[in-house]
């Protein structure tokens, strides 16, 4: 089944063991970016430097173009493996993300159902409410992606996550 997995950065090398995912997204601060795992073409992964700042300020919030470069690399995942999203403590910039990835291929509507589903898998998730804003305005949700991540509700607060399964379904 094609899913996306969700990990902190300390499981990466276990993930990769053990799903053999065919891309990652990395999203790090620019003094914490990884090197691209052996064994992975350079276009297979993505690394976006990235703060885990919930307002825009600076030049590492995550901005407009970082979401756009986001959803255009998950176009290109053709979902027979893997997909790997990853961020330092695998709770806010990671679920964020897999979270706009699986609604643009899910489809407008789905957006509560993924929140729902994000939830129930990941209870410390705390999606970054900034790549959440964005990529609902860059995917023109009409801020459906924001009420469906707000109803969600707090997470449950950790220092780091733990690897979360995300299921790809489109209608």
């Amino acid at each position: 089944m094609p899913l996306i997995l969700i990990t902190p950065l300390s499981a990466v090398p276990e993930a990769i063991r053990s799903h053999a995912p065919s891309h990652i997204v990395t999203l790090l601060s620019a003094q914490y970016m990884i090197e691209t795992p052996a064994g992975f073409a350079a276009d297979r992964h993505l690394c976006l430097s990235v703060h885990d700042i919930a307002d825009p300020q600076g030049d590492q919030a995550p901005a407009r173009a970082h979401v756009e470069r986001l959803l255009e690399f998950g176009r290109g995942w053709d979902a027979q493996a893997p997909m790997l999203v990853h961020c330092w403590a695998g709770v806010s910039r990671s679920t964020a993300s897999a979270y706009a990835i699986l609604c643009d291929r899910a489809g407008p509507g789905t957006e509560r159902d993924i929140a729902r589903r994000l939830r129930e898998r990941a209870p410390h998730a705390q999606p970054n409410r900034l790549i959440v804003r964005l990529a609902d305005e860059a995917l023109g949700r009409d801020g459906a992606m924001v009420r469906a991540v707000d109803e969600m509700g707090s997470g449950v607060m950790v220092t780091e996550g733990y690897p979360v399964e995300m299921p790809l379904r489109t209608r």
